[in-house]
């Protein structure tokens, strides 16, 4: 049985309760790709399951992109710990060369399709949520990408609602990235990185503005420690009336 701290648990279920993530007779699939955030995610909601006093059920799907791809032992982790696992084989490494361009980047792509596959998936067979296992860092990140080269003030909510009509839940939004990467390092669970990614089999130009975004914020939070407390905070206490948008400007 693996082993889930207490700080995890803690965020996951402080979470849960403040946005009703998950409550009574919901059915929840979860994307489950085998990196550590969406193991960790699996983990943290079989733990809730088990602890919980209301009812819900969930189901790990594993979305494969047409590479030859080896994911039995994703299948036999979920076995081992009692949890519903479906793969989902797709041609989407193949869609993918016929579609872009070469040298273009287009990591959103295989992010957007696989993302199609979990939301029909989720509707086909009943359930009225999906599990994502975005965290802190990813929330922090996408603030800074949409910042400094989209101009957008925009981030990664804990909860919204896809077109359609699909809930779509951050369990591990308020964690750390470095909490799941201790999660299955002290679980010795085997998990997928980077090296899984179609993208790293086509002549492209990897997105630079993500890695310069992560270095930049590493940079940050050595100089303030408490950078990302404050950040969390402040997605909590906006105050749309000191920008630019004149729908928002306070005139009475």
């Amino acid at each position: 049985m693996v082993e889930l701290s207490k700080k995890i648990s803690k965020l996951v279920g402080k979470t849960n309760a403040e946005y009703g993530l998950i409550t009574e007779g919901d059915k929840v699939l979860v994307g489950f790709s085998g990196g550590k955030d969406s193991t960790t995610l699996l983990h943290s909601l079989n733990h809730l399951k088990r602890v919980a006093p209301y009812d819900f059920e969930f189901k790990a799907v594993t979305v494969t992109y047409g590479m030859g791809e080896q994911v039995q032992f994703l299948a036999d982790h979920c076995k081992e710990h009692g949890i519903e696992h479906e793969i989902i084989d797709t041609q989407i490494y193949e869609l993918a060369g016929e579609k872009i361009r070469k040298n273009s980047s287009f990591c959103s792509f295989f992010s957007r399709m696989r993302r199609g596959y979990l939301y029909s998936t989720a509707l086909e067979q009943g359930y009225n949520k999906l599990a994502l296992g975005h965290h802190l860092d990813d929330a922090m990140e996408s603030f800074f990408m949409n910042f400094l080269y989209n101009g957008a003030l925009r981030s990664m909510p804990p909860v919204y609602k896809a077109e359609n009509g699909l809930e779509v839940i951050r369990p591990l939004i308020f964690c750390r990235e470095r909490q799941l990467r201790a999660f299955a390092d002290s679980n010795e669970i085997m998990v997928i990185g980077d090296e899984a990614c179609p993208a790293m089999r086509f002549d492209i130009k990897m997105p630079h503005a993500r890695q310069s975004t992560k270095e930049l914020l590493e940079k940050m939070e050595e100089e303030n420690p408490q950078m990302f407390i404050s950040m969390k905070a402040a997605f909590k206490n906006i105050q749309t009336s000191t920008f630019f948008d004149k729908e928002m400007l306070d005139r009475d």
